[in-house]
């Protein structure tokens, strides 16, 4: 089942329960996979590479949008972005935890031969590929830092 067909199926089970929040997270996806299919090049298809990052694209902007409510104490529209974010994050593959992380990061780092944080960029271009959909790209770039340093 694709992840399209994932979120019809939900969308319609929270009508069906008159779930608010869950709605408007699941029409958030919805819109944004119909935007990724009708890009140029796309060919009406999003593969499931495609999908994760367009996933983790959409929880990163809620995640930035929830910090600036916090700072601006508006719980109101902060509570909303936490609900969609639970909801989005839903449909991503496991993330990594720290542990799993470090070691993976390791692994790229003795692979590419870096030594110095002058090869953050070397080591974050294959860490980007490899991790993709796996761990946030912050949290990566913090890692890479501390273990080249």
């Amino acid at each position: 089942m694709s992840l399209e067909e994932k979120i019809m199926a939900e969308m319609k089970d929270a009508m069906k329960s008159k779930n608010e929040a869950a709605l408007r997270g699941l029409r958030a996806i919805k819109a944004e996979i119909i935007k990724a299919k009708t890009e140029p090049g796309a060919g009406g298809q999003v593969t499931a590479e495609g999908e994760a990052k367009l996933l983790q694209k959409m929880v990163k902007q809620r995640r930035d949008s929830l910090e600036i409510f916090q700072q601006q104490n508006r719980t109101d529209l902060a509570q909303k972005e936490e609900e969609e974010i639970a909801i989005i994050e839903r449909f991503l593959p496991k993330q990594l935890d720290e542990a799993e992380l470090k070691t993976a990061l390791e692994a790229i780092i003795s692979e590419t031969g870096a030594s110095s944080i002058a090869d953050l960029g070397k080591v974050m271009g294959v860490a980007s590929k490899k991790l993709a959909g796996l761990a946030d790209g912050k949290a990566i770039n913090n890692m890479v830092r501390s273990l080249l340093a």
